[in-house]
């Protein structure tokens, strides 16, 4: 395993005890202020890691596409990243 994967493995599984945490939280009927507090905390974490993805994507698969000569490659890793961004507008 990369130390890109091994980093992406403890930012994932930092995010579960944090959601774990809330979990904890909610059933022990704690402050929803507190707990809003924490899952905003989690979004994040989860955004960090999207673009430690989306960075390393587009350091190794889109840029080895975009110098590809194959344009169907290149137009299909341009479609996947609009559809990445459409479906989060979408959210």
């Amino acid at each position: 395993m990369s130390e890109e994967q091994q980093a992406l493995i403890r930012r994932l599984r930092s995010i579960e005890g944090h959601v774990r945490g809330v979990e904890r939280m909610v059933e022990e009927g704690q402050y929803c202020i507190d707990i809003i507090h924490q899952t905003q905390a989690i979004k994040r974490a989860l955004d960090k890691l999207e673009h430690e993805l989306l960075s390393n994507h587009l350091a190794s698969c889109v840029t080895t596409a975009m110098r590809s000569e194959d344009v169907n490659e290149r137009e299909r890793v341009i479609g996947e990243l609009l559809e990445v961004f459409d479906a989060k507008n979408k959210i």
